[in-house]
């Protein structure tokens, strides 16, 4: 009897080494700026206006034209077909500003050149009759000047939300001011167009979105989908910022393509991109809160004031999504929480990582904060008395109800792990002896649901081939921005078909080859590809499982997928010879995937549903030490412990955990964004514009993956997300920071601290808190 070999194991579940990873190190990896340019490349460069809010009486071009090597001018009369990029169905964010600049740094016109210092160089030449107009630049100005909203609000409501604020025998009202954040991947925006016979146009872009790249690029030119193929084989980060915002740099670079004749290229400065491409919306939310003497919260209302820029973009879902994680970890008997995205004269933000949710989240933890210091006690007290329930207690402002809710059991174990009450109880010791520094600890949860809100996009393809060889050719409509998604789907095709991760070749994602895809974004990459691939190896494997049955003559349930091969009956027959004596008998080996995700359903008129698949938990615990002369501080460690259900690779979901935890810590401590009185952005460059560095990560830092954890939905292998949620893991900085601010006034007056809190911020709220407390 020929028994299989045990050379080959399964490596889903296992520490696979990021595919993309030798190639980083070696320098080998290929990005679009290292792709050989064809013969006559063109470069293209935006001009951007020098006003916030203008009427455009004039441009002349004539010193542009005249400039060395400039070959032509782009302009909104030069577009084919319709002159916008933008999402929504609004089509409000046009490639080149009409008669009216909305925000400093609008895109005016295109200048096309041989090189890209030539038209870089071209694109400040021209000379532009401005009418300036009132212009608003923030939430607050925005409101008092009318409000205007870019999109339809939203509002969630569940229970009697005026009853129960009137019964609650404790009250609390506020505001938090949320900062917004740029994306700062490392690869900016870019594009290249490369023009084809007839209509096609082939372009290579930075895009977490490939098939709105090209639904874009042919409204654009006014030619039909089939005619555009949009290439990505890896971005050098994303973070959300090239889910839309790649958008006008792909249909500038088609539009100078099949105008000349010529590939075009087009890659702005750093400056230039983080002027003219939107960001992480910034929030200011009011609340009221109703409360009884232990903490528990019975009714919240809230609205959350978003800073949405001049166009529509993605602000509307966004800041639905805010409202869907208003709640974070914690159960409200009644509330009411309604959204308001305002018309700013600022770029229009945009996706980001977490895509609103960490800003409502934020929120939700600053009325934890503020009951908290209203009674004297620690605010994880707070926290856990108002955790959702597992079987009462556990419907969501949504109405959908929390059925797989394990924060209770996460919280306690990375209680109990970082030793967490008595660091406290040292940490009130060290603070009552000291006048100078004083330290903080926090522990705070997160739940994060998992799912596109908007249902049509929980969907995905994969084209797998096997060749008779055996080798396999994968191909899905992911996007690689480094967060590891194609090494975790080659794991589950290798997984599915026995075989070794050598055996699979990842392919760049393509319009070509894959179509319809959504946006690798909503943390549902993996989820929704991996499934999609899963299923077309099953279809695959159901045709080698007839094939097998009827050549080694046993029926099809003798047939076992077992390491290297099947077991047909006694024999065992390696993949690459039954691939092979498949080919022969003309077995197809190739299969297009498909997955849509189940149970999800949403209605925005009604505020209701069941919008999300399952939900992802974690919690983490941070210290901190300030200096209540200067307000600079340190995060001395951070203790996480994170749910990904059954880890589909465990050394690239902690990869994941650790950076987006850096990641949000940026995001609410140091990256503030400024626009100054003119309404132009001034922290527009590493300069002036601080991401978290080496030096910042804590000097203790434990990350653990909760291993007990199995998903209760039929993910792929079991699995959770982990894009997103471990960004608002650092959620417990900020309330590390405002325990020892708050230190300065005996604990006695919640600090209320804006994001992001920069050494200013804790300065100036240990000064205030000290003025408050002596009356």
């Amino acid at each position: 009897m020929n028994k299989h070999p045990s050379i080959v194991r399964s490596t889903l579940h296992e520490s696979s080494k990021h595919d993309s990873g030798p190639k980083h190190v070696a320098g080998a990896a290929e990005y679009i700026d290292d792709i050989v340019e064809p013969v006559g490349t063109m470069h293209a460069y935006l001009a951007l206006s020098s006003r916030a809010h203008a009427e455009i009486g004039s441009i002349d071009f004539a010193a542009v034209k005249a400039a060395p090597g400039v070959i032509g001018v782009l302009t909104a009369a030069d577009v084919p077909g319709e002159n916008d990029v933008s999402p929504s169905h609004k089509h409000d964010e046009p490639i080149f500003a009409e008669g009216r600049v909305q925000f400093w740094g609008q895109p005016l016109f295109a200048v096309v050149a041989e090189t890209r210092d030539q038209a870089r160089r071209a694109a400040h030449l021209a000379k532009v009759d401005y009418t300036d107009l009132p212009f608003a630049t923030n939430v607050r100005a925005a409101q008092a000047a009318g409000g205007k909203l870019v999109t339809e609000p939203l509002k969630l409501e569940r229970g009697d939300v005026a009853a129960a604020m009137a019964s609650a025998p404790r009250r609390v009202r506020g505001s938090i001011a949320i900062g917004g954040q740029d994306h700062f991947y490392l690869e900016g925006q870019i594009a290249m167009a490369i023009p084809g016979e007839d209509e096609d146009v082939t372009v290579f872009a930075s895009t977490q979105h490939p098939s709105e790249v090209q639904l874009m690029v042919a409204h654009v030119l006014g030619i039909p989908l089939h005619s555009v193929t949009v290439n990505v084989r890896r971005m050098g980060g994303g973070f959300g910022g090239k889910e839309t915002q790649g958008n006008l740099f792909a249909a500038v670079a088609a539009m100078a393509a099949k105008k000349w004749r010529r590939a075009c290229k087009i890659r702005p400065d750093r400056d230039d991109d983080m002027t003219a491409t939107g960001k992480r919306h910034d929030f200011v939310v009011d609340y009221d809160v109703g409360y009884d003497d232990n903490g528990k919260i019975a009714a919240v209302d809230a609205v959350y004031a978003a800073r949405a820029g001049f166009s529509s973009d993605l602000s509307g879902p966004v800041t639905d999504r805010a409202l869907f994680h208003c709640d974070n970890a914690y159960w409200y008997p009644a509330v009411r929480a309604r959204s308001e995205p305002l018309y700013t004269n600022t770029v229009s933000n945009t996706a980001f990582r977490g895509f609103g949710g960490p800003q409502g989240m934020m929120a939700a933890e600053r009325w934890i904060e503020d009951i908290a210091y209203s009674l004297g006690k620690d605010p994880l007290e707070i926290r856990k008395a108002n955790f959702y329930g597992t079987d009462t207690d556990n419907v969501t402002p949504y109405h959908q109800t929390v059925e797989d809710n394990i924060v209770h059991r996460v919280v306690e174990e990375l209680e109990a792990s970082s030793d967490y009450q008595a660091r406290r109880a040292a940490i009130l010791a060290f603070n009552a002896k000291n006048a100078i520094l004083k330290k903080g600890i926090a522990l705070t949860p997160v739940k994060f649901g998992i799912s596109f809100t908007a249902t049509w996009y929980n969907q995905a393809g994969a084209l797998v081939h096997v060749y008779k060889d055996g080798s396999i050719h994968l191909s899905h409509g992911g996007t690689e921005m480094g967060q590891g998604l194609y090494i975790k789907v080659a794991q589950v095709l290798a997984d599915a078909f026995c075989v070794g991760l050598d055996d699979i070749k990842i392919m760049a994602t393509t319009t070509g080859k894959v179509p319809n895809t959504s946006a690798t974004a909503a943390s549902s990459g993996s989820d929704l590809n991996g499934m999609a691939a899963w299923d077309a190896a099953r279809q695959i494997k159901e045709r080698l499982v007839v094939h097998a049955a009827k050549l080694y003559q046993c029926d099809e349930a003798a047939v076992l997928w077992v390491p290297g091969g099947v077991q047909a009956g006694d024999q065992f027959v390696p993949f690459a010879e039954l691939v092979a004596s498949a080919y022969l008998n003309r077995v197809q080996l190739s299969a297009a995937g498909f997955y849509k995700t189940p149970k999800i359903h949403w209605d925005r008129a009604t505020g209701q549903g069941h919008p999300f698949y399952y939900f992802a938990y974690g919690a983490s615990v941070s210290e901190v030490t300030i200096d209540t002369l200067t307000g600079e501080y340190i995060v001395d460690r951070v203790d996480i412990l994170h749910d990904v259900g059954r880890s589909l690779n465990p050394a690239i979901d902690i990869g994941q955990v650790e950076g987006g935890f850096i990641q949000g810590m940026g995001w609410l401590t140091t990256e503030e964004l400024v626009w100054d009185d003119k309404g132009q952005l001034r922290t527009k460059a590493p300069s002036t514009y601080k991401i978290p560095v080496a030096s910042d990560v804590p000097p203790v830092f434990n990350v653990k993956l909760a291993e007990w954890s199995v998903n209760a939905e039929p993910t792929i292998g079991r699995s959770k997300a982990v894009g997103e949620p471990p960004l608002m893991l650092a959620m417990s900085v900020v309330e590390a920071l405002s325990m020892a601010v708050a230190s300065v006034a005996d604990y006695a007056i919640a600090p209320r601290l804006d994001t992001p809190v920069t050494p200013e911020r804790v300065l100036m709220g240990c000064e205030r808190l000290k003025r408050e407390a002596r009356g």
